[in-house]
């Protein structure tokens, strides 16, 4: 056989296989039947002693089973001929080692009873990145059919299926974890809402018909919420979806400033809303909008001091309506910027008021308005000098032909 070491064993594209081999989740994990029983097969589909189900990370190769005499579950990765075999698009096959000088110095190859035959099928994923292989050894040489590389390649097919299946499954749970967060963070203010409306009965009845409707619709925010929840266990892909309709900005913001009048007037802040006359109706989703304004709005009363004001500003900008969330608190350095919309960020802003807080919100936020090919920024002068909060949402929603073609 007249083949040539490659100069390099590192794939061009290695970065990219690298993260989506660690999607997968594989690595260093307990034996499973179902791998040990596809290595198993193609020890028999080869006659050969030894099969395995190999996963190249960067500095090694990893056995996720492991058919035979070889006692390891990994080996380093310039030693092993796995390395080799997925940089080929098609199998590998070493029928005789030693009749291969470039394969001489290979310390398996050379040693006593070591690695005469070698066949390995890449694991290729659907994006094109071969993550390790199915692959047989033996100590003597071996001559291969077609149809017996056939079914090795089917057996790295299986088990590429098997872990997207298991990669599409872990991303379902993820998704329903992230959701259960969300609707926790998002049912805090309307039982907050309840609680106070609860206390200023007690001690006022006169606000009994204010306090009602707020506590009715209190519950209605939670009941909508949970039903939320429930609609999107049942299929994660509606949670990237829109149910857009024509809403009025003003009446928005007037729920909104109500919702909160409680939870505001506990630390004496005041909210100033201020609305361009002429701003227009706007096509959204008015659900997830209402989440992004409810979000915005609760961290402002959140996170600034009593006895200051929180304004609210919305204003057409050419074929956009922009508003912002301006507040008197503690602002921002350099350092909240850069994470300022990731998942679970720490800040160095704390409650005023001893709020609780997961860190979800703003990443909420932001995933719901770029839904709506809008954009959500945060200005501050620095810490102490407080923070205006911006969303920017196209006044007419235009639905990508991509998604028109996917969702029919």
């Amino acid at each position: 056989m007249n083949y040539k070491k490659p100069i390099s064993y590192i794939p061009n594209n290695e970065a990219l296989r690298l993260q989506k081999l660690y999607d997968y989740q594989v690595l260093d994990t307990h034996s499973e039947d179902t791998f040990d029983k596809i290595a198993l097969l193609a020890s028999q589909i080869f006659n050969t002693k030894n099969a395995f189900v190999t996963f190249v990370d960067e500095h090694r190769v990893y056995f996720k089973a492991n058919i035979g005499d070889f006692q390891a579950t990994e080996v380093p990765r310039e030693d092993s001929l796995c390395s080799l075999a997925i940089l080929d698009e098609k199998i590998t096959v070493f029928n005789d080692t030693h009749a291969i000088p470039d394969l001489s110095e290979n310390r398996f190859v050379s040693s006593p009873n070591g690695i005469r035959f070698y066949a390995g099928a890449p694991l290729k994923t659907p994006e094109g990145h071969s993550v390790g292989t199915v692959c047989v050894i033996d100590s003597v040489a071996h001559e291969v059919t077609e149809h017996q590389m056939d079914m090795l390649r089917t057996l790295a097919d299986i088990v590429i299926n098997k872990l997207e299946s298991r990669l599409r499954y872990n991303t379902i749970i993820k998704s329903q974890n992230e959701l259960m967060g969300i609707a926790l963070h998002e049912i805090k203010n309307p039982l907050a809402s309840i609680s106070l409306a609860n206390d200023i009965l007690r001690l006022d009845a006169s606000k009994t018909p204010k306090m009602t409707d707020m506590i009715k619709h209190s519950v209605a925010t939670i009941q909508n919420k949970l039903t939320d929840l429930l609609k999107l266990s049942e299929d994660e892909e509606k949670e990237q979806r829109l149910s857009i309709e024509e809403a009025d900005l003003k009446e928005m913001l007037d729920r909104l400033i109500n919702n909160f009048e409680l939870l505001a007037n506990k630390k004496n802040q005041i909210i100033e809303l201020t609305i361009e006359e002429s701003l227009p109706r706007i096509n959204i989703d008015k659900t997830k909008i209402s989440d992004v304004l409810h979000n915005l709005l609760s961290n402002a009363i959140k996170y600034s001091y009593s006895n200051t004001t929180i304004k609210i500003i919305a204003k057409k900008i050419d074929d956009f309506v922009e508003i912002e969330f301006k507040d008197q608190g503690q602002g921002l350095n350099d350092e909240d910027a850069d994470k300022l919309f990731k998942k679970f960020a720490k800040l160095s802003s704390k409650p005023t008021g001893k709020e609780s807080s997961n860190g979800l919100g703003l990443s909420i936020c932001k995933s719901f308005v770029e839904l709506h090919r809008g954009q959500i920024f945060a200005k501050s002068p620095g810490k102490e000098l407080g923070t205006s909060f911006f969303i920017s949402l196209p006044i007419i929603y235009k639905q990508e032909e991509t998604e028109i073609t996917h969702h029919q």
